[in-house]
């Protein structure tokens, strides 16, 4: 039986990314190489500054280099790779720079369609910037001249995968090593939802008229930056559109009236499943439909062999960019339909609008209330 669970509601436990776990995996190698330490424990500087520490537990002289290992540590989130083993073989190099390669259980793209090139070991951008910068951090540090070679790897990585998108995604071989934040946030609902109330509840409450609402750091970015905005006036809601929803329209009606604005930004992907009329947009709870991409495609003019392209699609993105060939404005519709269903909870003094980025964190479409320009447009 489950245990009783606590009469008082506790916060739950964040964890540190895949990619967290490789770069301090990177900082104690550097450490033992350079400095002839072997830590039981490391810090590393998450991309917003944050510093976490992480427990190494092993250290192995391999040629030219150090192998490191750690656990990867997901918090309360149900997380695949919840307690693997992660390891970095970091190898010294004449030639400078830094290169990344994937060893036993980190996958290889296949695929075209994601952040990453085809033949590339499954190693994210932020993650790679992360070990980079560390790295350097080093080589200054103790007058290095020369460069990296990184190889990254997870210990049963192949079997895990199995239980992730990897394989439909045409990442083969093993996992992928992810992370934009550092920090794994639990999407369980309780204690996220309750956070996203308490922003909206604080901008209302310092006198903010326009808010956004954001699936993430690079849409959040994007609309930060278009619009200047304050920290404040940014709602941080992951998947969880529905709470933002809800709770605005709760709030408007419940109270006076407060906000002019409502600005959501996310993925395309995201943005997509919010078309659909989905309220949860983690893939655990919704899946992005590539057939109603197609459709709406084609009442955009799209023809036959475009449409089946579509639907074979890796991913979204991928779909969205043989649109975009064909000139198709489908991010705009997307945008329009996912701000259409998003308008029945959203009060009408509210002026509503819907962008979508790509993977790069630009923007691809956008959908405005035809009268924003009388109800807050900034």
């Amino acid at each position: 039986m489950w245990p009783e669970s606590a009469e008082s509601p506790a916060p739950l436990r964040t964890g540190l990314t895949t990619g967290t776990c490789a770069t301090a995996c990177c900082v104690a190698a550097a450490q033992a190489l350079f400095a002839d330490q072997q830590a039981t424990s490391v810090s590393v500087t998450l991309p917003k500054g944050k510093m976490v520490d992480l427990p190494i537990i092993e250290y192995q002289a391999i040629d030219a280099g150090m192998k490191t290992s750690t656990i990867k540590d997901a918090g309360d989130d149900p997380d695949a790779t919840h307690g693997a083993t992660l390891f970095v073989e970091l190898r010294l190099s004449p030639e400078q720079g830094v290169r990344f390669h994937a060893a036993q259980g980190v996958g290889i793209v296949t695929r075209t369609g994601l952040l990453l090139d085809v033949g590339e070991p499954a190693i994210n951008p932020v993650p790679r910037k992360m070990m980079t910068e560390h790295l350097e951090g080093f080589a200054q540090t103790y007058h290095y001249q020369g460069g990296f070679d990184v190889s990254v790897g997870v210990i049963n990585g192949e079997q895990i995968a199995q239980k992730t998108m990897n394989p439909r995604l045409g990442i083969l071989g093993g996992l992928s090593i992810l992370g934009t934040t550092g920090i794994v946030r639990p999407f369980s609902c309780a204690a996220y939802i309750a956070s996203i109330h308490q922003g909206i509840d604080v901008a209302r409450a310092n006198g903010l008229t326009h808010i956004a609402a954001t699936t993430g750091n690079a849409s959040e970015d994007a609309i930060k930056s278009y619009y200047q905005l304050d920290d404040m006036a940014l709602i941080e809601m992951g998947d969880f559109v529905g709470a933002v929803l809800k709770h605005i329209k709760k709030v408007e009606q419940a109270n006076s009236t407060q906000l002019k604005k409502l600005s959501i930004c996310g993925g395309f992907g995201k943005i997509s499943k919010l078309a659909q009329h989905h309220m949860d947009l983690n893939s655990r709870a919704s899946s992005i439909d590539l057939g109603a991409l197609a459709k709406l495609a084609a009442s955009l003019g799209a023809c036959a062999e475009l449409q089946e392209r579509m639907k074979n699609a890796n991913t979204s993105v991928e779909a969205l960019s043989f649109a975009m060939s064909d000139g198709l404005p489908l991010a705009d519709a997307i945008c329009q339909q996912a701000l259409d269903f998003a308008r029945q909870y959203i009060p009408a003094h509210i002026a509503l609008e819907v962008w979508a980025i790509d993977r790069k964190g630009q923007f691809v479409g956008k959908a405005l209330d035809a009268d924003n320009s009388k109800r807050g447009e900034s």
